[in-house]
């Protein structure tokens, strides 16, 4: 059984008494990469940042390593790497030199520590360069590295491949999923983009108005984003009941417009078609469609999509 090395217990943080995060409960186990969706504004960054120290909740607690007091928070927080919003590099320093600052800074023992966060992300070879120079993808591996360099346990980054072109998001992944599957690093990423995490993570939770509204499996959410028959008929009621008694299908679900979303039968939809129309029923559409994650994201929350 994974152990649940985060959590937190009805966590809330208000600025002038408007509710930012409201009692959130999340569990993060060992070994996940957990995917926290959210669009823009709906409380992730703030999450993030209650749980590394940056900011303090209103309400509620953190469990960090098994441990809830502030004493073992704080060295909890010591076995924690984050990417909070974007790191500030100095232009005119290499990206060496900017890591050494930020090592010293920040108490962290032994100086390979720089040379092994950055052959961890691939820049061994631009260590040397100035920081202005980087590409926006080597700027972003610069940042994972210093997050990198206490050798964390458990990894939390706000929104890492956000701006990145499609090759970019793909080197980002694997270099995660590296890190996951290679140094048994626990991953909590962040995104408002849900077909950019698909990818990488087994873990999702879903974020709205400072609210979590759901958790899921990978495997889940792919059963939830099935293929189904929406059917529209003059007679709801009536028809879903000769699914019931007539197919044996109960496997279906209605809409607020008061369409059948139908999860069997996709191979003889002629079947349900000619259902209707024996027993008097008016068909006024029908068609197969697929949810795909942008779209289940969507329905989840409510509204339009940020991208």
């Amino acid at each position: 059984m994974q152990e649940v090395i985060l959590a937190t217990r009805e966590l809330s943080k208000k600025y002038n008494n408007i509710a930012a995060v409201s009692g959130i409960n999340l569990e993060v186990k060992q070994g996940q990469i957990y995917g926290l969706v959210g669009k823009n504004g709906a409380g992730k960054t703030t999450l993030l940042r209650m749980i590394t120290g940056q900011s303090f909740a209103t309400e509620g607690g953190i469990l960090l390593f098994g441990a809830n007091t502030e004493a073992n928070l704080r060295k909890g927080r010591k076995r924690i790497g984050a990417i909070i919003e974007t790191p500030s590099f100095y232009s005119y320093m290499s990206g060496k030199d900017n890591l050494e600052y930020y090592r010293i800074q920040r108490g962290i023992p032994g100086k390979q520590c720089v040379a092994e966060a950055l052959e961890e992300v691939g820049l061994t070879e631009a260590a040397n360069k100035k920081y202005k120079s980087y590409s926006l993808g080597m700027k972003q591996r610069l940042g994972l590295a210093l997050a990198l360099m206490n050798r964390p346990e458990l990894l939390l980054l706000d929104e890492p491949i956000n701006g990145l072109d499609p090759f970019g998001i793909v080197e980002i992944r694997k270099l995660l999923f590296k890190l996951n599957q290679e140094k048994n690093i626990t991953i909590l990423i962040s995104s408002h983009i849900l077909s950019e995490l698909s990818n990488l993570v087994n873990y999702y939770g879903f974020i709205d108005k400072g609210k979590l509204i759901k958790q899921l499996s990978a495997e889940d959410l792919s059963r939830e984003c099935n293929k189904y028959i929406e059917l529209k008929v003059d007679n709801v009621e009536r028809m879903t009941a000769l699914l019931e008694t007539k197919l044996n299908c109960h496997s279906y679900k209605l809409t607020p417009d008061y369409a059948i979303h139908i999860y069997e039968y996709l191979n003889q939809p002629k079947k349900i078609s000619e259902l209707a129309v024996t027993n008097g029923i008016g068909l006024q559409s029908m068609m197969v469609k697929e949810i795909n994650l942008e779209n289940y994201f969507i329905q989840l929350v409510g509204g339009e999509s940020n991208d």
